[in-house]
């Protein structure tokens, strides 16, 4: 992925189970941290919410976000990016929460209820 060093380029990887942490601006400027799960799509960074929760909310008002990945094997090391978040889409957004569920946890399904609006924030790194 373009901007991030090569050396990090492994902890992009669907195999790897890196956690993340994205950092927000709430409506008052302070920062909003929420870990996450996340993969990407070889340009974007992807993490998926809830429409209309706090993360969603305060993208939308402010793209700008970072994401703080760390490393599996090392909690020592880590990788942040900051973005911006270029797209939200609801398009994808039950598919990708069961990718990444797989991916995190080997269960095939988000246990998530059913008739939340599940949204997909692109964050092109800087």
């Amino acid at each position: 992925m373009k901007n991030i060093p090569e050396e990090y380029q492994y902890l992009l990887a669907d195999e790897t189970k890196a956690y993340a942490v994205l950092a927000t601006i709430m409506p008052d400027g302070s920062p909003q941290a929420t870990p996450v799960w996340f993969s990407t799509d070889g340009e974007h960074l992807l993490v998926n919410s809830v429409k209309g929760r706090v993360k969603d909310r305060n993208v939308r008002a402010n793209p700008n976000v970072a994401l703080t990945i760390l490393d599996p094997n090392d909690v020592l090391r880590y990788l942040q990016v900051r973005g911006r978040v270029v797209e939200i889409t609801e398009a994808g957004g039950r598919e990708h929460i069961n990718f990444l569920c797989k991916k995190y946890t080997g269960n095939d399904e988000f246990w998530g209820p059913p008739d939340d609006i599940r949204v997909i924030f692109k964050i092109l790194p800087k």
